[in-house]
């Protein structure tokens, strides 16, 4: 493991909104590594702030791969409707930015022929959220 990927798996589990916040941000790069995944659904699932949620899924949404949304359709699917809100609010913000973000509908388009079920129907969310910001 890198030293950046260990560093931001450790700071996942810290106290600190602001050190969660930066590890969901880090870890993104890393959605394949299964270690940095497991983690990063428990950012985007955070029961303490909020803002880890939208920061997470907005730097897993800019990130664009498959393997990235996948990991926010599981925590859709897994997610309160306050989680939900803010995990679309996420997507959104990687959407609108500066120069819109990479063909989520996409990536949903083949996670919508995933083995499970949870994560066919956060792909669906996700893409609806996705057609929301072509408005």
């Amino acid at each position: 493991m890198t030293s950046g990927l260990e560093e931001a798996l450790a700071g996942a589990s810290s106290p600190s909104r602001t050190q969660r916040v930066r590890a969901g941000r880090d870890l993104a790069s890393f959605a394949d590594v299964p270690e940095a995944a497991e983690t990063l659904v428990g950012l985007l699932l955070d029961v303490e702030d909020t803002a880890v949620t939208r920061q997470t899924a907005a730097a897993l949404a800019r990130v664009g791969t498959v393997t990235a949304i996948r990991l926010i359709a599981l925590a859709v699917s897994e997610a309160d409707d306050n989680q939900a809100d803010w995990l679309q609010t996420g997507v959104h913000d990687a959407l609108v930015g500066l120069g819109g973000g990479p063909d989520v509908a996409a990536a949903c388009g083949k996670l919508a022929r995933d083995p499970e079920e949870a994560v066919r129907r956060g792909a669906a969310d996700i893409s609806a959220w996705a057609d929301d910001t072509r408005c």
